[in-house]
């Protein structure tokens, strides 16, 4: 199989200086709401990056569950991989890659958990189904089959009922503070749009990085 040769001319779109915005959560929302629109599946999935204290990556897709100026919000149980790796070093990163728009998003910041207000709200608003995962998987743990898994997930529902599915202490929000965030726009000939918007001193400052 030869890979080499798979290109794709990008041709949708620009990023243009004076179509930018002061405030970087202004453009996402901007681009997000036109995603929205674009029948992208799963418009909200992220590449999620951590690292562990020894300084070794791992990545996931997670859902955005949330944004505003506060920073970009998901949930997850806190004894999982990257919850593990998230408390050990509470630094991040995030991409959104919207084939459809030729379009990309990183951000980079510090990550702090969320409230218990704020995982018990997201936690109810699931379905039945849902909670009843979130409460019995040991996420990233070693089990024996998935029998074994199916067969907690029945007994808890029997023990509980459906009105007793309690959010775990261990599963809630993780919230990342952005301190990069950098928009990229495909172009035709390779030449990229790329702006990058850097907190200094809590202002942010615009940049253009070449392509």
């Amino acid at each position: 199989m030869n890979i080499e040769s798979l290109r794709k001319e990008y041709k949708r779109g620009e990023l243009s200086d004076n179509s930018l915005e002061q405030d970087p959560m202004s453009l996402f929302n901007k681009w997000f709401e036109q995603a929205m629109h674009a029948d992208i599946i799963d418009v909200n999935a992220v590449t999620l990056g951590t690292s562990s204290s020894a300084g070794k990556p791992s990545l996931r897709t997670v859902l955005l569950k949330k944004f505003d100026t506060k920073g970009f919000t998901f949930f997850t149980n806190y004894n999982s991989r990257k919850g593990k790796e998230l408390t050990e070093n509470p630094f991040a990163s995030m991409l959104i890659f919207w084939k459809e728009l030729e379009r990309q998003i990183r951000i980079e910041g510090k990550v702090e958990k969320g409230t218990s207000l704020e995982s018990d709200s997201y936690f109810n608003s699931r379905s039945l189904e849902s909670r009843i995962s979130g409460a019995v998987s040991p996420q990233s743990e070693k089990v024996p089959s998935r029998r074994y898994l199916e067969e907690k997930w029945v007994k808890y529902l029997k023990e509980v009922g459906e009105t007793g599915v309690k959010r775990p202490d261990n599963w809630g929000a993780f919230r990342l503070i952005p301190e990069r965030i950098e928009f990229w726009q495909g172009r035709p000939n390779r030449l990229h749009d790329r702006i990058l918007y850097s907190l200094e001193d809590n202002v942010w400052q615009i940049s253009r990085l070449a392509p």
